[in-house]
């Protein structure tokens, strides 16, 4: 849906779906969940925890369209220490101020002390406009993979904006493999001051461990009722036990009751935030996201609406007359890091594989 540049936010989408790992720390302590359960159960925690940075401000602004062969690099360093190992301890109590101290003393600390999360985001095609992309953890054997085909529509007064896709977390430590979908986004009010909600069912499930999750996104009914409302059930399902509930809002505070009649509180606004480390402007090459857009987002803060605008049409008209000459010598468009596989993109170096071929080096070499 073509929108004003005025209502634009200063970024690509890729860089936005790098917002959901803003909790490095929530991501990586999945892994050191001792039972199949826990892992579920602090998989959901995390996963409910990583909507509400991608949409920090009150007004609802649209990322860039990304175009397609656009790249997003970046990753987190997580101090060892504040990733939590036992249950009941997963939600890191640092203010934002002891955030930012702990960035600095990062600096000093030796590759020993920190883990660090890679990502990296690829738009694969145009039409469909899909995304891939893919985080991982290597000291901790844990992998992302996602791809994301948005569909938008528009509805009166609002735009809706379907994710067609799926991901998958693999714990390389455990064998275990998570599919997972994501909620739609709506954005309201577009003509006066535009805001998002999230709604649908989302899913996710472990094939090997039998436990599954389903995540309800509430969207706001037409009299009363609360906004950003969540609930959400995991379940054994050879049983068909539930052993976690969860209600709330997925921007302010979540509610975890527990199968052993434990209750936890999860204020999501003062959950710490780890800032992604990009590499400079000069650095990237001309594909990556912030130079590919640069003049666009330089021109917005300048206030220039109408040179941002300009920009932004030039880069558009670029991809349009690449894909005619493509069309036209029928040369198929080369994806440089993610592969078609079925219906999905899968990375092309993904860490099950490269795990797996040092695991076979090591029994060939005793």
């Amino acid at each position: 849906v073509v929108l004003p540049t005025f209502i634009l936010e200063k970024r690509s989408l890729l860089e936005m779906y790098a917002d959901f790992m803003s909790h490095p720390d929530l991501f990586i302590a999945i892994t050191n969940g001792t039972t199949p359960e826990e892992r579920m159960i602090r998989f959901v925690e995390y996963y409910l925890t990583s909507f509400h940075e991608g949409r920090k401000g009150a007004i609802a602004k649209k990322p860039y369209n990304p175009i397609i062969g656009e790249t997003f690099h970046c990753s987190w360093r997580m101090p060892k220490g504040d990733v939590a190992t036992d249950a009941g301890s997963n939600f890191s109590a640092h203010t934002p101020s002891e955030q930012i101290t702990l960035s600095k003393d990062l600096e000093g600390q030796t590759e020993l002390d920190y883990y660090t999360v890679k990502f990296v985001a690829e738009q694969v095609s145009h039409h469909p406009p899909v995304s891939g992309f893919y985080a991982e953890c290597t000291e901790r054997k844990m992998c992302v993979n996602a791809h994301v085909w948005t569909k938008s529509k528009f509805l009166g007064m609002s735009i809706g904006v379907t994710m067609v896709g799926e991901g998958l977390l693999s714990l390389l430590e455990h064998g275990e493999e998570y599919t997972f979908s994501l909620p739609c986004a709506y954005a309201r009010s577009i003509l006066t001051v535009p805001w998002v909600e999230l709604g649908g069912k989302v899913n996710i499930n472990c094939a090997k461990t039998g436990y599954s999750a389903s995540i309800n996104f509430h969207t706001k009914p037409f009299y009363g009722g609360k906004l950003h409302r969540v609930t959400g059930e995991v379940k054994q399902n050879t049983t068909n036990t539930v052993v976690c509930r969860v209600q709330g809002e997925w921007n302010s505070v979540l509610e975890f009751t527990y199968s052993n009649g434990e209750t936890k509180y999860v204020d999501l606004t003062k959950l710490s935030v780890t800032r992604k480390r990009v590499r400079p402007l000069e650095k990237q090459g001309p594909f990556e996201s912030r130079r590919l857009w640069q003049h666009v987002t330089e021109s917005l803060r300048d206030g220039d609406i109408d040179k941002a605008t300009e920009h932004k049409r030039a880069l558009e008209e670029r991809q349009r007359n690449e894909e005619r000459l493509r069309a036209e010598t029928e040369t198929p468009w080369c994806t440089k890091y993610f592969l078609k596989e079925g219906d999905g993109w899968v990375y092309h170096k993904p860490l099950w594989k490269t795990v797996s071929a040092a695991q076979t080096q090591q029994t060939d070499t005793n």
